[in-house]
């Protein structure tokens, strides 16, 4: 049997992908920067990353980062496309970590670059309307991420953390000096926690994106509620 869907009873309809490359950047997206939630595959593990996503949503999140590094494309795809869904429901910003093709096929606003990644100035030139964010963590990184065209930037680690084991660690000083050498907005990464959010304003970050410190919650909706209160009275 079909439903009205043309799809068969009991599956979910196929969601169709948002145009990218408009030639525009979703209204207000910086702002929406500011809590911002690297759903990384590998912390995941076994749940579903769409029901965690949607529940990170629900509290409030406006960025999501999709980091499937080591998933099959096909199976990549289908979760991009999911939590673009997702995220267009939301009002929220939905970005790619690493990969271009895959933020351009699944209609993502934008995709986040490491050091090691593609260069800048080539993702730029294939998707001048694409949010780009780019990984820095010393001030000569930001400022040639910002030479090669980029929207923010993801400055740490900011401490020690499981999820990235053999990041360097910058701390607020080194954050502060990212902050110093760039005018693009900063987001603090690396082992943070809604109790850095005051520190990490005062060194002049726009917010904070966060893995663990929400993947790895007992209660994801309470600790983005936390953030967000830790963000609105930093």
């Amino acid at each position: 049997m079909v439903n009205a869907t043309g799809q068969p009873s009991g599956q979910a309809p196929a969601v169709q992908p948002v145009a990218a490359g408009n030639g525009r950047r979703p209204e207000g997206w910086q702002e929406k920067l500011a809590l911002y939630l690297i759903c990384d595959l590998g912390v995941v593990g076994e749940r579903d990353p769409v029901q965690i996503v949607e529940t990170a949503l629900a509290a409030g999140v406006r960025t999501v980062q999709l980091r499937a590094k080591g998933t099959p494309a096909r199976r990549a795809y289908e979760l991009a496309l999911a939590l673009r869904e997702l995220t267009a429901r939301y009002d929220a910003l939905l970005i790619i970590n690493d990969r271009l093709d895959l933020a351009l096929a699944a209609g993502a606003d934008g995709v986040h670059l490491g050091q090691s990644d593609l260069p800048a100035e080539a993702v730029r030139r294939l998707w001048p309307s694409g949010i780009l964010g780019i990984s820095a963590g010393t001030p000569e990184e930001a400022r040639r991420a910002e030479e090669a065209g980029a929207d923010y930037l993801g400055s740490g680690a900011l401490r020690p953390t499981a999820t990235k084991p053999d990041a360097r660690v910058i701390g607020l000083e080194g954050l502060r000096a990212v902050v110093q050498a760039t005018r693009l907005p900063v987001l603090a990464v690396g082992g943070v926690r809604a109790d850095d959010l005051p520190a990490v304003r005062q060194a002049g970050a726009l917010g904070v994106a966060v893995v663990g410190a929400i993947l790895q919650a007992p209660d994801i909706r309470e600790a983005v509620l936390a953030f967000r209160k830790a963000l609105a009275s930093a």
